[in-house]
């Protein structure tokens, strides 16, 4: 289970707190936020993508299991930080809705 902590660290990551490459500011180039969310969701995507041809070549005797270990691992932390990433964005329109005129 993701924690508040994790969201909030991996929302630093985005904003070139945490050194994910490719993620800061600079070689982002000022793209939107909704830019941002759709390159995330595009690489989660293609690690369950990933993780599915791993698991089709294990079967069929081409692969090892490591590999497959690591490439579900691997989309499970992608899904983890995007519905950690969902929850904080409702929270956050829960928090505005709740706001005084």
């Amino acid at each position: 289970m993701i924690t508040a902590l994790a969201a909030a660290k991996a929302y630093a990551a985005t904003q070139g707190a945490g050194g994910v490459p490719g993620t800061d500011a600079a070689s982002v180039g000022g793209a939107s936020f909704g830019d941002l969310l759709k390159n995330v969701l595009g690489d989660a995507v293609q690690s369950s993508k990933t993780a599915e041809s791993q698991m089709a070549a294990h079967v069929a005797g081409k692969s090892e299991l490591i590999d497959v270990v690591t490439a579900i691992s691997s989309a499970e932390a992608s899904l983890e930080t995007v519905m950690a990433v969902r929850d904080q964005v409702i929270s956050a329109y829960q928090e505005i809705m709740r706001m005084p005129i």
